[in-house]
């Protein structure tokens, strides 16, 4: 395994300050914003596709720190009922597929999307309950998701790229039935896992038998955590439509890791991974709102690195 972490999380700062970071820090990897609600901070696919220059001065900073790009990470909301929104997050993804081809990146951590309640809505609709919804959840899955996301197969066969699709709040994609749920329909291997525990967590799932359900499904890990607040959790449940940053009135907040579960929980986490083959990157995401990145993201890190599995069983 390697450790890498997610660099969005400094967008303040230019790609070599990134690569600084991470090689002080001890990192082997990064994962790179390049499109949607993350940015393009540090990885604009549009530029490096129309500019060689520009990729090689690119793929030289990465290359001269010794670090791997282990994912470029595009997410959004492709299936969103605002066609503005809906077709920039598709161009963008598409651009981040072309470029991970170019630089032989086998990853693009992305999200499935949401649609609305029909063809004319400004939100998408999130569904969690069965009455009245029954019928909306079908047409939102038979003639938004599936279409869109056979489609967008195709890109990704071509450019010899898998998704790696999170399952978060907000997202058709939530949970591990889901996922494969839209694997099994899509029927193709690139409908793959970016797996983040922190967002099983507090929907109750446990995220080491779903590292054995998905197998080899699972293409590419992020290291956060997820602390419940049981305070609020306990009398009014975990559904939460409260702000991130309004932490104190939320049922759960991602936190750095080890503040949420403890070693022999994450220990178990990497065992697992070892388990089914998984030995790529496992990249921190920095998004605890109770420390500062800088601090959230070296806690992180020096509770994994002793952690991680680096050499061969």
């Amino acid at each position: 395994m390697k450790l890498g972490m997610m660099a969005n999380c400094f967008s303040d700062k230019t790609l070599e300050e990134v690569c600084i970071i991470a090689r002080e820090e001890g990192l082997q990897a990064i994962e790179l914003a390049a499109g949607c609600y993350v940015g393009k901070a540090h990885c604009n696919p549009e530029i490096l596709l129309g500019d060689k220059g520009a990729l090689e001065k690119f793929n030289k900073t990465i290359s001269s720190y010794k670090l791997e790009l282990s994912s470029l990470s595009c997410h959004g909301n492709p299936v969103h009922p605002d066609k503005r929104i809906a077709d920039k997050h598709t161009a963008d993804l598409k651009a981040a597929l072309e470029l991970a081809g170019k630089l032989g990146v086998k990853v693009v951590t992305t999200l499935a999307g949401c649609p609305g309640a029909a063809d004319d809505e400004k939100y998408p609709n999130w569904i969690t309950c069965p009455t009245h919804f029954e019928e909306l959840v079908k047409w939102q899955w038979e003639e938004k998701i599936l279409p869109f996301w056979n489609e967008m197969i195709k890109v990704a066969k071509k450019f010899n790229v898998r998704f790696g699709f999170e399952m978060a709040p907000g997202d058709v994609v939530y949970n591990p039935e889901l996922l494969l749920k839209l694997r099994e329909k899509v029927g193709a291997e690139e409908i793959s896992c970016n797996f983040d525990p922190s967002h099983l967590f507090w929907q109750g799932i446990d995220p080491l038998k779903v590292i054995r359900r998905l197998g080899n499904a699972i293409v590419h890990v992020h290291a956060k955590d997820c602390r419940i607040d049981s305070a609020v959790a306990e009398w009014r449940g975990v559904l939460d439509w409260k702000n991130f940053d309004d932490v104190s009135n939320r049922a759960w907040y991602f936190s750095t890791c080890g503040y949420g579960h403890d070693v022999l929980f994450w220990k178990d986490f990497m065992s697992n991974l070892r388990l089914i083959g998984y030995d790529g990157v496992i990249s921190v995401e920095q998004e605890d709102p109770t420390m500062s990145i800088n601090e959230g993201l070296k806690k992180s890190i020096s509770f994994l690195k002793n952690i991680l599995f680096y050499e061969e069983s």
